[in-house]
C-alpha cells in the first residue's frame, strides 16, 4: 500500500510540473518574452545558484567519504598494508584536485556571469601559465609513479624465505584448481598436450606419457578402421574430416613425444609430479608463512583476485606467472573481527571470462601451521587419484618412440 502511494504521488509530481512548465511558457508569451532571451536578472540568479550548489555539493562529497569513504576490506596480508597506504595517497591527490578544479570553476561561474556592459578579455597566450599547469602535473605523477612503483618492487622483488608455500592455481572455464606439492616440495612438471579427464592439469609421468599415445592410438586405429569399412559410401566432406583428423591425431603424438624427448624420462621433474595433490573448492594456507603461487590457465585469461590480501594476478594460457604473499589473520580471527561467523575469504575471477563467469569463486581458508599440514595430510596425491599405477616397465618403452609424421 505505502508503494502505491509513493508511486501515486511521484505521478502527480510529474504532472504537476508539466503543467507548470506549459503556465510558464503561455505567461512568457503573454510577455512577448522569448525564451532565448536573458535577462539580467537570471543571469544573476543563476550565478547565485552555482555557488550555493557549490556548498551542496561540497558537503554531499563530504558525506559520502565520511559514510563510504572506508571501501577496502581489513587487509590481511603482510603487504597489505603497503596496498593500502598506496591507494590512500592516491586518493588524497585525487580529492584535493578535485576540490581546486570545482571551487574554481563554480566560483568563476558565479563571479562572471554574463552582463552587457562586460565584454571578455581576449587571452591568447602565456608561456608562464604553460609552464605552471606543464610542471605541476608532471611533478605529481611522477611522484605517484615513482612511489608506486618502490612499493611494487617492495612486494615482487622480495627473496624467498626458506621454507615457502609452493602451489599452483590453475583456471579454466569455469573452475579452479589448485595444485600443491607433495613431499618434495616440488610442483611435477605439466603439458597441456597430457590433458585428459583423469589428468585435468597435464601432470607428466613416464605411465601417464604411454597411456595417452595409446589412448591416441586407439583413436586412430577407430578412424582408420572406419574409413576401411565405410570409405568407398562417406561422402567427400566426411572423409576429408576423418582424413584431417588422423592427421592432427598423428601432430599430437609428435608433440607429446617431444615433450618426453626434450627432457628425460626418468628426470625428477617426471617424478615430482606424482605426489602433487590437486584440491577444488578451497584454498587452504598457513598463517605467518610466505606463499609462493604460480597461475596457469587452460583456455582464456582468467585473473586470480583476492581482495583481502590485495593481490590479483592474471592467469594466462601458455605463459606461467606468479606471485608471493604471507597471510598474517587466520580466518578465525577475521571472523571475530568482522562479528561475522560465516565469513570466508575468497578467490575470484577478475575477467570476464564467459557465460558462467560468476561460478569461478574459491574459499580460502588461513590457519595455523599445524591445522594447513594435518588438513595437508588428509588429501590424495595425485598417483592415487589415477588408482596409483606403477611404473612404466621396459616393454612398454617402445611406445615412446617417435612417431613419424603422417
Amino acid at each position: 500500500m505505502f508503494s502505491l502511494l509513493v508511486l501515486i504521488t511521484i505521478v502527480l509530481g510529474v504532472v504537476a510540473a508539466v503543467q507548470l512548465s506549459k503556465v510558464y511558457q503561455l505567461a512568457a508569451k503573454l510577455r512577448n518574452h522569448r525564451e532565448e532571451d536573458i535577462s539580467l536578472a537570471d543571469n544573476k540568479m543563476n550565478a547565485w545558484l552555482m555557488l550555493i550548489w557549490m556548498f551542496v555539493f561540497f558537503a554531499g562529497v563530504i558525506y559520502f567519504y565520511v559514510v563510504y569513504g572506508d571501501y577496502l576490506p581489513v587487509s590481511a596480508s603482510a603487504h597489505g598494508n603497503d596496498i593500502d597506504m598506496l591507494f590512500m595517497v592516491n586518493v588524497v591527490i585525487i580529492t584535493i584536485v578535485f576540490f581546486l578544479v570545482h571551487l574554481f570553476l563554480f566560483y568563476y561561474s558565479w563571479k562572471y556571469y554574463y552582463r552587457e556592459d562586460r565584454k571578455a578579455f581576449f587571452f591568447a597566450h602565456s608561456t608562464k601559465l604553460e609552464m605552471i599547469w606543464t610542471i605541476i602535473p608532471s611533478i605529481v605523477l611522477a611522484f605517484i609513479i615513482i612511489f608506486g612503483l618502490r612499493i611494487w618492487n617492495d612486494i615482487t622483488d622480495v627473496v624467498a624465505s626458506e621454507n615457502p608455500v609452493r602451489l599452483e592455481v590453475y583456471a579454466k572455464q569455469f573452475d579452479w584448481t589448485i595444485r600443491y606439492p607433495g613431499a618434495d616440495n616440488e610442483l611435477g612438471f605439466s603439458n597441456y598436450n597430457l590433458i585428459s579427464g583423469t589428468n585435468p592439469l597435464g601432470i607428466a609421468s613416464d605411465e601417464l606419457i604411454i597411456g595417452k599415445i595409446a589412448e591416441l592410438d586407439e583413436e586412430i586405429s577407430g578412424i582408420e578402421k572406419k574409413l576401411k569399412e565405410e570409405g568407398d559410401f562417406l561422402p567427400p566432406s566426411q572423409l576429408e574430416a576423418l582424413e584431417d583428423k588422423i592427421y592432427r591425431l598423428q601432430r599430437h603424438k609428435l608433440r607429446i613425444n617431444d615433450v618426453s624427448t626434450s627432457r628425460e624420462a626418468s628426470s625428477g621433474e617426471f617424478k615430482a609430479g606424482k605426489d602433487d595433490k590437486l584440491v577444488k573448492g578451497e584454498l587452504h594456507l598457513p598463517l605467518g608463512r610466505e606463499v609462493e603461487f604460480v597461475f596457469n590457465s587452460r583456455d582464456v585469461i582468467h585473473s586470480a583476485f583476492m581482495p583481502h590480501f590485495r593481490a590479483q594476478m592474471n592467469a594466462v594460457p601458455g605463459i606461467p606467472t606468479r606471485f608471493k604473499m604471507t597471510p598474517t589473520i587466520t580466518t578465525d580471527s577475521m571472523r571475530v573481527m568482522e562479528d561475522n561467523p560465516n565469513f570466508d575469504y575468497i578467490l575470484l575471477c577478475n575477467k570476464v571470462c564467459g557465460a558462467s563467469h560468476n561460478n569461478m569463486a574459491v574459499k580460502v581458508i588461513i590457519e595455523s601451521e599445524e591445522e594447513y599440514q594435518a588438513w595437508l595430510e588428509e588429501q590424495k596425491t595425485f598417483s592415487e587419484t589415477l588408482g596409483g599405477e606403477g611404473e612404466t616397465d621396459e616393454a612398454e618403452e617402445s611406445i615412446l618412440e617417435p612417431v613419424a609424421e603422417k
